[in-house]
């Protein structure tokens, strides 16, 4: 009996002394080290890809994308991300609610899509065209109707960011040559020269336009 008590006492010790190491090892000193390696390495990715205005205030991540509404319409003062339901609202560049997540699992010729995108396309040319300026439903790119896989993408086509620089322009009283500087500084190029397609970041971009328009 006594023996049966001693086994079982040793092994619990040892099952607790396992406990404490693992513990100690994968609890403490592991995320630790990550966590150091992280921020010595790429400390902007480590925490969160965060963009900041002029002044140095966190607006948002450039990993996830935001919406710039007046009410429940486009802000047309911004640039204007991808159709998502997925998205935060952004009305000051400042603060965003992630709501969900998720794409539209619709077919191609599902009627509910299809309506969608034509309402979408139709939008694009009432609220992008501009006395001096006229858009046609050709010149409206693909990710301008419709929401991306996740729908937080937080980027656009440069097609996309062009096709809004004249009401960008007209809104904010610039010259239409800034605004077109400004998507320009902001494209990126395909990662490495050929993976993916050249983007703009909707977040990226609208913080710099404020920037500019607060200093004008």
């Amino acid at each position: 009996m006594n023996n049966a008590a001693a086994n079982t006492g040793r092994v619990l010790w040892a099952g607790l002394r396992a406990l404490l190491v693992l513990t100690l090892v994968c609890g403490v000193l592991y995320p630790l080290a990550v966590t150091g390696i992280a921020q010595l390495a790429f400390p902007g990715r480590a925490n969160g890809s965060e963009i900041k205005d002029a002044s140095g205030k966190v607006v948002g991540s450039e990993l996830i994308g935001q919406t710039y509404l007046d009410g429940d319409a486009p802000d047309l003062r911004w640039f204007q991300p991808r159709p998502s339901h997925g998205l935060g609202t952004n009305s000051v560049n400042t603060r965003y609610s992630i709501i969900l997540s998720g794409a539209t699992n619709r077919s191609g010729d599902n009627a509910d899509l299809i309506r969608w995108v034509t309402d979408a396309k139709a939008a694009v040319v009432k609220d992008n065209s501009t006395a001096d300026h006229r858009v046609k439903p050709s010149d409206v790119p693909a990710d301008a109707v419709t929401s991306s896989g996740s729908g937080l993408d937080p980027h656009i086509s440069p097609e996309y960011a062009k096709l809004q620089v004249h009401r960008v322009a007209e809104r904010n009283e610039l010259d239409v040559a800034t605004v077109e500087k400004l998507v320009a500084d902001h494209t990126d190029d395909r990662i490495l020269g050929f993976i993916g397609e050249p983007r703009v970041n909707v977040l990226a971009l609208n913080t710099a336009l404020k920037d500019l328009t607060d200093g004008t």
